[in-house]
């Protein structure tokens, strides 16, 4: 876990994170969204960078790993999320109408 706490978040143009004592909310073009924080787990921001700081204790060392591993989702402030559908078999049959899937 040690090894994923130590690489830094770096954030994409546009995005910014606002860090206050119990949560970390970053907020892009697509939305925002916002991780509450745990004791002993802190960040840190750079100029367009995150770091994680975290105690000697394995509890917290954890929670800083799956704060740490989070990011991926929190990318989709910026890229958005998308959904991939692959049909595949004999007898299906689907149609798309704008949004709706039928």
């Amino acid at each position: 876990m040690s090894r994923v706490c130590k690489a830094p978040v770096s954030l994409p143009q546009g995005v910014t994170a606002t860090i206050s004592a119990q949560q970390v909310t970053i907020k892009g073009a697509k939305g925002s969204l916002s991780l509450a924080l745990k004791g002993g787990v802190t960040w840190n921001r750079s100029t367009r960078r995150l770091n994680i700081k975290y105690g000697t204790d394995d509890a917290v060392r954890m929670q800083a790993g799956s704060a740490r591993r989070t990011w991926p989702t929190w990318s989709r402030v910026c890229q958005g999320f998308e959904r991939k559908l692959e049909l595949q078999g004999v007898g299906y049959r689907a149609q798309a109408q704008g949004k709706v899937l039928n």
